[in-house]
């Protein structure tokens, strides 16, 4: 066998956790983690204390040399060419890569995100699939070039969304897929065999970052719609309604269909307002929405923990004939990047 590519990670985000997990145990006969670069230590916590964020944590627990430049200039670059590196692997990094330093690495340098491209570039990938209804979603393999995740494409590793899926499980399924997806492809890479195909640009969406505001719901759209932008937007920004004046975040969704949560879900919303509760089943508050019946399934109020419906019922109540008021939602997606990204 040849000997492992020496690769230099470049991420900051928690979802690279199990795939830098198997690089160092498993997969280090295919790869060794020459070096780590990551945002710099930031506030973080009620007590905002600043704190090494979770790759940093990871490098240093596996005695691997961390750099957090808070940007790559011409020195980090110096700096990785010392290293005579194999590849650059960018996961969620959140700097913008200039052309020599992508060029650095005798291999390149190959990205790791979390859509199936060129669908969902940007910075929100995983929310927004979920929140627009996608039943599946993936971890591309691309090449980095100057334009936002719009490199050729080596593989993709695909992962089902259920139903039930908030963004925060997603995640984890696509965590997972990023070892099944290098395994395959980091031998090839090694052999000279892995193919890159261009972009379809005509298929391209794009994603931004998300906001609190985004979090806001029309009653007047569909359940499904709903639905999706709630389990979507779990755990962060998180979709929040008022009953009673009290702010309730949403932590899952569904559509009652047709036969569940008794005839207030099989008769839709005949005579009754959008966002109207109309009584609750064994699984959740049941809301007239637009179209369809939505069932609020987790909800918490300010102080409280995330609970299932039924439990958060006991202790706060939400009768029939309560009224939650709609906001207008933002926009998702685009045809081209958003402009603060």
């Amino acid at each position: 066998m040849p000997p492992p590519l020496k690769v230099v990670f470049m991420g900051s985000d928690p979802i690279a956790l199990p795939l830098l997990d198997w690089l160092a145990g498993d997969g280090r006969s295919l790869a060794s983690i020459a070096a780590v670069f990551t945002q710099p230590d930031r506030p973080s916590g009620r007590g905002q204390k600043t704190a090494p964020g979770p790759i940093k944590q990871w490098a240093e627990a596996h005695g691997v040399v961390v750099r957090q430049p808070a940007k790559l200039t011409p020195d980090e670059r110096v700096w990785l060419a010392a290293q005579q590196a194999d590849l650059a692997l960018v996961m969620a990094y959140g700097h913008i890569l200039r052309d020599d330093f992508i060029g650095t690495p005798r291999l390149g340098t190959l990205n790791l995100h979390a859509s199936i491209l060129p669908r969902y570039r940007g910075a929100s990938p995983i929310q927004t699939a979920v929140a627009m209804g996608e039943a599946e979603t993936g971890i591309t393999l691309m090449r980095v070039v100057r334009r936002l995740d719009a490199g050729p494409v080596g593989d993709l590793a695909r992962v089902p969304i259920a139903p039930l899926d908030t963004a925060a499980d997603v995640e984890r399924g696509l965590a997972r897929a990023c070892v099944t997806l290098l395994a395959r492809a980091l031998p090839a890479l090694q052999a000279g065999t892995l193919e890159f195909v261009a972009q379809d640009e005509a298929r391209a969406t794009c994603c931004r970052r998300l906001a609190k505001e985004d979090g806001r719901l029309d009653f007047a759209a569909s359940a499904r719609t709903l639905a999706a932008r709630i389990n979507g937007l779990f755990p962060w920004p998180c979709c929040a309604v008022e009953a009673g004046g009290v702010p309730i975040k949403l932590g899952l969704a569904d559509v009652a269909a047709a036969g569940e949560g008794g005839s207030a879900a099989s008769n839709g919303r005949a005579g009754r307002q959008a966002g109207e509760v109309v009584g609750a089943d064994g699984d959740g508050l049941l809301v007239a929405t637009g179209e369809g019946m939505l069932r609020l399934r987790k909800l918490q109020r300010p102080g409280g923990r995330m609970l299932p419906a039924a439990e958060f019922l006991r202790g706060f109540p939400v009768p029939p004939g309560t009224r939650l008021p709609s906001a207008p939602m933002t926009r998702l997606v685009a045809g081209q990047p958003f402009l603060r990204d």
